[in-house]
């Protein structure tokens, strides 16, 4: 019998072994843990389609914020929910919204100790649950852009470290990017949803930030599932805006364009573990159907590996914790 020459499993033996040829690992600091704060009285109040989720009120998210603070978590990623909607999101880019706030409140209270980045858009401030001004039953895109700048400037006025424009509208990281350099926030960094697919795995998010569109649904503006070459056509257009991190969303079957988006461009690259993404390992996980610390432990080995720098997950907490203990 003639045996192999080359034997891969001589490295893989034992623990020591596999550590000291393991291609990818996961950081702390590449992580950012997405939060919700609502108005409302209630500290937290539980979402059932994802268990360990929870909307805070503006109190409630300033002691969650100390748990993320002390397992080294150092970004967080804000979105808000106002007791009022109306038909132009202007609790969005109110002076004292939710939001603006509450950033007020974390930057006051912990500093420079942890990041806060917030989302941009206007699903969650609309009675119709869309992501811009409605015009004869579709979205506005360049009536949409005005308030999108005016939403993120209020944000960075009273604090935010970075925005994050998730609305997907044309045109809306130049936007952005001039309205925060003429009022002198040349420092400040966008974080683009730049390849933004009309996903399924959203809707348990749109249960935690109460966004579900009224009426029909995001197709004409999110990107088409079945487009891979499109997303580098939107990559590309949000660099030349301004952005200085992409992202793709949502991360687990988007890997290919994660890993061709690496290839293509040289800036640091976000990928979003969605609502869905959690949800289905997590309610699996509770049934008894998969181990669920292996199951995230590899869901988000397989973004970083595709070729994310940044992680965007609701299983920060538990990835930190597990960091830590150095149990990964």
């Amino acid at each position: 019998m003639r045996y192999p020459e080359y034997r891969p499993r001589r490295m893989r033996k034992n623990e020591r072994l596999r550590a000291l040829i393991q291609e990818t690992e996961l950081s702390v600091q590449h992580l950012i843990y997405p939060m919700f704060v609502k108005e409302m009285n209630e500290k937290r109040v539980s979402v059932p389609s994802m268990p360990g989720i929870y909307q805070f009120s503006m109190e409630g998210i300033l002691k969650e914020i100390e748990s993320v603070i002390d397992l080294s978590i150092p970004a967080i990623l804000l979105f808000g929910i106002p007791a009022k909607k109306d038909e132009m999101g202007s609790e969005a880019y109110a002076e004292k919204g939710i939001v603006q706030e509450t950033v007020r409140r974390i930057k006051k209270l912990f500093g420079e100790d942890i990041l806060v980045i917030t989302d941009v858009c206007m699903c969650e401030y609309t009675s119709h649950g869309h992501c811009g001004i409605i015009r004869d039953g579709d979205v506005e895109n360049d009536e949409t852009l005005n308030l999108l700048a005016e939403t993120a400037l209020s944000h960075v006025k009273a604090g935010s470290d970075m925005v994050a424009p998730s609305d997907m509208m044309d045109g809306r990281i130049k936007k952005i990017r001039q309205m925060l350099d003429i009022n002198g926030y040349y420092h400040i960094p966008i974080m683009s949803y730049a390849a933004k697919y009309a996903s399924s795995m959203f809707s348990p998010f749109r249960d935690v930030a109460e966004s579900t569109p009224q009426f029909g649904d995001r197709k004409s503006y999110q990107m088409d599932i079945s487009n891979q070459r499109e997303a580098l056509r939107e990559i590309a257009l949000d660099i030349e805006e301004g952005a200085d991190i992409i992202m793709v969303k949502p991360a687990l079957f988007y890997l290919d364009v994660i890993a061709l988006a690496r290839q293509t461009f040289d800036h640091p690259i976000a990928a979003y573990s969605v609502s869905g993404e959690y949800a289905m390992i997590k309610h699996t996980a509770e049934k008894g159907y998969i181990d669920y610390k292996r199951a995230v432990i590899e869901l988000t080995m397989s973004i970083k590996r595709a070729g994310a720098d940044i992680i965007i997950t609701y299983f920060a907490k538990d990835l930190a914790r597990w960091i830590k203990e150095r149990s990964l």
